[in-house]
């Protein structure tokens, strides 16, 4: 449902709009970091919203997920060009080749000095050392799409699977488990570590969000607009809640730890919102594919 609250929203137009905006961290340099999937660049983006880009491979590589790593460096996935990236925050690209035909997508810092990463074309979780060295755990299930992880409380990685209709979970020494949700094409993609200590995730084919606990225990919640397709979900940095975007609703969203929604209409229509972080002026920052960073304040 639309908010009570006061939302000040603003569009940072990108100088390509063609670039494809697709996902966003807070570095370590406590500037914004965007993957521009259509350009095949990483690009770093200060609080005042001064760009630099930097070419992130080959252009039709589509760098798609990028994280802070445990070196303090950006690591991030190129999804067609089956490897991994790392950028210093001065701007220095180096890329490792990974398991051909695994297509990369999300990645996380893992509790073990690694990166962990799903294989959305391979049934797999891979690994990644911060020196290159590659191992690969496999899914049980086929065709299943992992799609995002990231790290648990628990100290174990969690992740996705968009075509499996299920959240997994990895131990560190490749032991998985499977925790199927309850309806037929949920579609889940986006998930993070809440404040609760669960993992929140969203559910793009059943219009709803979910959390799950570290021993399993399921809770989903339905979207007003149960058409709205979320897609990202990250934990809100003020204190329990989640803020997650809304696809095909061309909105951003927040979910109280009880359940409740609220919602903010992106000014421009039709702008695609896909990933979203919290910047270190405290406000919250999406990626529109095409080709802004949305930034949205609340206020009571």
């Amino acid at each position: 449902m639309p908010s009570e609250l006061r939302a000040d929203i603003s569009e940072i137009p990108l100088g390509d709009r063609g670039s494809g905006p697709y996902h966003l961290t807070l570095g370590p340099d406590r500037a914004l970091w965007l993957t521009l999937i259509h350009s095949g660049q990483v690009a770093r983006m200060t609080p005042r919203g001064d760009l630099d880009c930097y070419q992130a491979g080959p252009p039709s590589g589509r760098p798609s997920i990028v994280t802070t790593g445990p070196d303090g460096a950006l690591w991030f996935t190129l999804n067609e060009a089956d490897a991994i990236g790392r950028i210093t925050t001065a701007g220095e690209v180096r890329t490792f080749g990974v398991t051909a035909g695994s297509g990369p997508f999300g990645i996380a810092a893992g509790p073990d000095g690694a990166l962990w990463y799903t294989q959305i074309k391979a049934d797999r979780i891979g690994r990644i050392t911060t020196t290159g060295q590659v191992t690969d755990f496999p899914v049980p299930a086929t065709g299943s799409m992992p799609s995002m992880i990231t790290l648990g409380g628990d100290g174990e990685l969690w992740f996705t699977l968009n075509q499996a209709g299920a959240v997994g979970r990895i131990r560190p020494d490749g032991e998985v488990t499977l925790y199927p949700l309850p309806e037929a094409g949920a579609g889940p993609v986006g998930l993070t570590l809440g404040a609760d200590n669960a993992i929140w995730f969203t559910e793009i084919g059943a219009g709803q969000l979910g959390r799950i606990t570290p021993d399993g225990q399921l809770a989903e919640f339905p979207l007003p607009d149960r058409s709205a397709r979320p897609h990202a979900i990250i934990a809100d940095p003020a204190g329990g809640g989640c803020w997650f975007t809304e696809w095909a609703a061309n909105c951003i969203g927040r979910i109280s730890p009880a359940g409740q929604v609220e919602e903010y209409a992106l000014p421009t229509p039709s702008s695609e919102p896909h990933g979203l972080a919290a910047g270190s002026d405290g406000a919250i920052y999406a990626a529109l594919e095409t080709g802004s960073i949305a930034r949205l304040t609340v206020t009571p």
